[in-house]
């Protein structure tokens, strides 16, 4: 009974160190175009996230039922499978946190938790209709939704503030943005801290502290909500970045069409039960608000490799929580071993990302944009092709006019003209 008590203490802890490297990934997805557009200053955008990812964490527990008593079979969970599954998660997070990739904390916890599972009962301790519904469908029609919403938004925004003052509107769309930030905010606590309610939910089930069907304890959710809006004020600096400048270039108008658009979805989706990948979402508002201005354009090279990050993070996670669960078969040394390797691989994951320290006093550096630093990122095909199908801005057109009207400098001096012959009148 100790060693019992024991692994589900591990457990916990290491949900909790999970749900914190979930805040600090996922500040972006609230935050990030707030930041880069100027609405709030980076350290008091964190903490106002903070604040309200704690609130949110209250709000529903669809979500938490979803992990814990649809994804996976309860009955057959060991507290070893549901730890194999957050190291799974927690090293996918970390990995992409390095490079500044905005991937789904969610997704990686899903693989986490269905990969360990399988290396552990088998494929049939996975509900596939569940993994289809909730998780795999939403994945794609998120961004989708989400990315058109903000495109349509943003351009009603500009058509309907065509004639307004141009200084008093973009004060306005500043304030909007930054309740629209708070309104993603809350909606990423009530979504994303129910996860790991879910998977802490799972643990004490399976440890027999909790009886099948059980709704997440205050205490769970207390402590869930408290993680990851300590995650979230620590701030993802690198994620930040990335989404608030090196996907594109967002005015005021821009970012609160994007959060908003991105808030909506969330929420109702919470509603519904979906485990969501709130990362999914914005960054398809992003990508959709990005296009939503004429001349606007998306750094196809960077939301490649986000979308190689998102076709990865389901298997790579599931891949590595189901070594792990197959270490942890060997006993209690196996489960130290992976203790072991999570906590070192951490350790020099932040290591590696002292060498170039991105915090709240560069996070904004528009030489980082592209990820080169001093140099922006160069069009692609797609945006030359969306270029030159759209219509100049206004004031353009005149200018061109004018550089084809006017006569071409000669390069080299020349002679005179020959005077004209006279003209004789008869």
């Amino acid at each position: 009974m100790e060693s019992f008590s024991l692994i589900l203490a591990i457990v916990v802890v290491t949900a909790l160190a999970f749900d914190f490297t979930n805040g600090f990934h996922d500040t972006a997805n609230a935050m990030a175009t707030t930041i880069s557009t100027g609405a709030l200053k980076p350290k008091v955008a964190v903490a106002m996230s903070a604040v309200l990812n704690l609130v949110g964490a209250f709000l529903s527990v669809e979500v938490a039922n979803t992990i814990s008593k649809g994804l996976v079979d309860e009955t057959g969970i060991r507290p070893e499978v549901i730890f194999a599954a957050l190291v799974g998660a927690i090293s996918w997070n970390l990995l992409t946190w390095l490079v500044g990739l905005p991937s789904s904390s969610s997704h990686a916890l899903m693989g986490g938790l269905i990969g360990a599972a399988i290396a552990s009962a088998g494929v049939g301790a996975v509900h596939g209709d569940v993994l289809v519904t909730k998780v795999l469908l939403p994945a794609i029609a998120a961004p989708i939704v989400a990315g058109v919403a903000a495109m349509l938004a943003s351009r009603m925004t500009y058509s309907l503030g065509r004639r307004a003052d141009g200084r008093a509107a973009a004060k306005g769309y500043r304030a909007g943005q930054i309740a629209s930030a708070g309104l993603v905010s809350l909606a990423h606590g009530t979504n994303d801290a129910q996860k790991t309610m879910g998977i802490i939910t799972l643990a004490l089930i399976a440890g027999g502290s909790l009886a099948p069907d059980s709704d997440p304890p205050v205490w769970v959710i207390l402590s869930a909500g408290l993680a990851i809006a300590l995650g979230t004020y620590l701030g993802g600096w690198r994620i930040i970045r990335t989404m608030g400048k090196g996907l594109t270039d967002l005015q005021p108008q821009q970012g609160f069409a994007a959060q908003t658009s991105a808030a909506t979805v969330i929420l109702a989706s919470s509603h519904l039960g979906f485990s969501l990948s709130t990362t999914h979402s914005v960054s398809g508002a992003v990508m959709g608000a990005g296009l939503g201005r004429k001349g606007g354009v998306v750094r196809w090279s960077t939301a490649t490799r986000m979308f190689v990050a998102w076709g990865l993070t389901l298997p790579a996670a599931a891949l590595v929580a189901a070594l792990a669960e197959w270490v942890c078969g060997f006993g209690d040394w196996g489960t130290a071993l992976v203790a072991v390797f999570l906590i070192a691989s951490s350790y020099a994951i932040w290591r590696i990302s002292r060498r170039e320290v991105v915090d709240h006093t560069n996070v904004v550096d528009a030489g980082h944009a592209a990820g080169v630093p001093g140099q922006p990122e160069p069009a692609g095909v797609v945006t030359t092709a969306m270029a030159a199908v759209s219509p100049p801005p206004a004031g353009v057109t005149e200018d061109l006019t004018a550089t084809v009207a006017a006569p071409a400098e000669p390069s080299e001096p020349q002679a005179p003209a020959a005077a004209p012959p006279a003209t004789t009148t008869v």
